[in-house]
């Protein structure tokens, strides 16, 4: 018995094995260089504030409408 728990990995080692997969793995990334991150912000920016103003324009517009409905 003592020899089948030998054979099993401790928690230990399971958690020093993640590791050493996670760090193999994090050395495999490619970074975006700064000019890429930026270009790519700005878009996200612009992106978010076009639907921004036009959640708006259609709030504006549909309270308008609704406001014409007597009773309401």
């Amino acid at each position: 018995m003592s020899e089948a728990r030998k054979s099993e990995p401790t928690l230990k080692d399971s958690i020093i094995t993640y590791l050493k997969g996670v760090r193999a793995e994090w050395d495999k990334v490619t970074w975006p260089d700064k000019r890429q991150v930026a270009v790519e912000t700005v878009i996200v920016l612009v992106v978010v504030f076009f639907f921004t103003l036009l959640v708006y324009i259609y709030d504006v517009l549909f309270e308008f409408v609704f406001g014409l409905i007597p009773g309401g």
